[in-house]
């Protein structure tokens, strides 16, 4: 099953880099659950996730993911990168136009291999470091 997954995993990211949400949707079960340290309300369905996708692209438009992957049996982590140049408004901030680098981890768990819950944690700080809207420390 752990290859299945890796390759699920594999096609997820994909289609996130193709800026493919309607695709990306299909990796997560039609009641899904998901967590992100920068988000106020918890993700619910296949919906949510096309929500998220589409507010990252137009935040990012040249988003990209780069990620490995640690399987042990229905539950997955990614470690991830996102890479893009901030050219839209975020958290009610104008676009600056900085290009950033964001490293993240997502602990996924999965069912009749599809995605069923997810927890995203990501380094909120050093985004904001990036926009220079957090002094560094």
């Amino acid at each position: 099953m752990a290859t299945n997954i890796k390759q699920l995993l594999t096609d997820l990211i994909e289609a996130w880099n193709d800026h493919d949400p309607i695709r990306a949707a299909q990796f997560y079960a039609e009641d899904y659950h998901g967590t992100d340290v920068g988000l106020s309300q918890p993700q619910v369905g296949r919906a949510a996730r096309i929500h998220v996708l589409e507010s990252y692209i137009r935040v990012f438009p040249d988003i990209h993911y780069a990620a490995e992957t640690v399987v042990e049996g229905d539950q997955a982590v990614l470690i991830w990168t996102m890479t893009g140049t901030q050219n839209g408004p975020v958290y009610g901030l104008p676009a600056t136009g900085r290009r950033i680098e964001i490293k993240g981890v997502s602990v996924l768990t999965f069912a009749n291999g599809l995605i069923t819950h997810g927890t995203n944690i990501w380094d909120t700080a050093g985004f904001l470091r990036a926009l220079k809207l957090l002094p560094e420390l």
